[in-house]
């Protein structure tokens, strides 16, 4: 295969055939994976012209698939005037080598196509480093098997000073050259997440910070622009979005939270991808509760929920509750459908982001979480304490005031959190008679709400004491 050929790593407007190999040790059924395949080729704008499979026990260590397999891919290639082959795995690079010297067509895997839908999708500075970044390094240990004048020597002929001597081969210069990129954008790259880091911990302290994650294209920015102003990118595409987007979410009450849309999941989603991204996915780490959107019209949606799970536990988001939203329920043929969902998960949501259905219970949900156990207290606050007046009249359900000398004295239903925010316009507020930041602090080994707490809504996950 010529040099150029393979230079062209983009798959837009290409006739590509799809080749998927089964395993027995496969967890996903053939056709789930090519129907998956498929939604990447289109997303990469290639046209697909055709399919091959084959069941094997292992994989052909040169050229993954078997050789009469091999020869019928050429015969289909050649047939079909194919100019690129995607395999839905990944592929060593002699594989890549041999399997386009047999079939005189560019090869591209699973990875390499996820990384080019990525670098078509990235938009803001960070992400296009983060994609260049995991680029790199996918293609680093490849550069020998990839290009051919890899190989050739210069430096060795006498012409001129400082000309002579042994040479350097192409491919040594070309790692060098790639090593000292990635330290350049690694170096910028760091700056930006630490500023990131920075920005979330600042957010985490001064609001409750609710993060939507999710296998690709179930919904989530639908359903972010449904809940905010936002105005998320939503497209009915795999990787809509590649930039964490941060907007406020009004729970109603006056109650306010941080919801933030991220970058979907994907099954084998590439670990340069993971590690690259390490600062988009901050937000998912270090939100206090998740949002995990499923689409249940999906027949593959359960495969898809565990592939969520395994990526979260990777990035080191399991701290946190999690509420799962079962999405897409106008798509439902029969709401009988969602039985077995609620029947495995008690605590899930339906909602659909088209319609609206089911959004007025999650934030009734998010909100119980978000304000904490409530309990019902006498606040004595000075009527010179402004803004605390206003945040009792405002967020708190008020049950009685008595005016003394220049003092309020509220009986009101308060949250553990809201005490919190409370606290944090004014200390000089006595809780039952008891100054209020030595009650707070007890209120954080747990025990707040247990007099008289209101109770949380029915098949709701139980607000955790912070």
């Amino acid at each position: 295969m010529s040099q150029i050929q393979r230079e062209q790593l983009k798959v837009a407007r290409e006739r590509a055939v799809l080749v998927s190999v089964r395993l027995p040790r496969d967890e996903v059924d053939l056709e789930t994976r090519l129907g998956e395949l498929a939604a990447l080729a289109r997303t990469a704008d290639a046209e697909v012209v055709g399919v091959l499979t084959q069941a094997r026990r292992l994989p052909s260590g040169k050229t993954f698939i078997g050789k009469g397999k091999l020869e019928e891919l050429a015969a289909f290639v050649e047939s079909e005037r194919a100019t690129l082959v995607l395999f839905d795995h990944e592929l060593s690079p002699g594989q890549i080598r041999n399997l386009e010297r047999e079939t005189s067509c560019k090869i591209i895997d699973r990875s390499e196509l996820i990384l080019d839908i990525f670098a078509r999708r990235a938009t803001t500075h960070a992400a296009k480093l983060q994609v260049e970044i995991a680029q790199l390094q996918y293609t680093y240990p490849r550069l020998r098997a990839m290009w051919d004048h890899l190989g050739q020597v210069t430096g060795g002929a006498p012409i001129g000073i400082g000309t002579r001597g042994p040479g350097e081969k192409q491919l040594e210069i070309d790692r060098r050259l790639v090593k000292r990129r990635l330290g350049q954008l690694r170096s910028e790259l760091e700056s930006i997440q630490q500023r990131k880091v920075r920005e979330v911990h600042a957010r985490n302290e001064d609001h409750f910070t609710v993060g939507l994650v999710g296998y690709t294209n179930v919904g989530k920015s639908t359903i972010f622009n449904q809940l905010t102003d936002g105005g998320a990118f939503a497209n009915d595409r795999l990787f809509a979005t590649l930039s964490t987007r941060v907007e406020r979410w009004d729970l109603g009450g006056g109650n306010q939270v941080m919801l933030s849309d991220t970058v979907g999941f994907i099954r084998k989603l590439p670990h340069h991808l993971v590690a690259s991204f390490r600062s988009t996915l901050e937000e998912t780490v270090h939100c206090q509760l998740l949002l995990n959107l499923v689409d249940v019209s999906d027949p593959n949606a359960r495969t898809h929920a565990r592939s969520v799970d395994r990526t979260l536990d990777q990035i080191g988001a399991v701290d946190q509750p999690r509420i799962m939203l079962l999405n897409k329920i106008d798509q439902l043929e029969h709401r009988d459908l969602l039985l077995p969902w609620l029947r495995d998960y008690p605590q899930a949501i339906p909602v659909s982001a088209v319609t609206g259905e089911g959004l007025d219970v999650l934030s009734e949900t998010v909100r119980a979480m978000f304000v904490g156990p409530i309990a019902t207290v006498r606040l004595t606050v000075e009527l010179s304490e402004g803004s605390a007046i206003d945040f009792i009249e405002k967020r708190t359900l008020v049950e009685d005031r008595e005016y003394g000398d220049g003092v309020v004295i509220y009986t009101t239903s308060i949250g553990r959190r809201q005490l919190d925010q409370l606290l944090a316009r004014s200390t000089r507020i006595l809780i039952d008679d008891r100054d209020a930041t030595e009650v707070a602090r007890e209120a954080r080994g747990g025990g707040w709400g247990s007099r008289r707490s209101s109770p949380m809504p029915p098949h709701r996950l139980q607000a955790p004491d912070a």
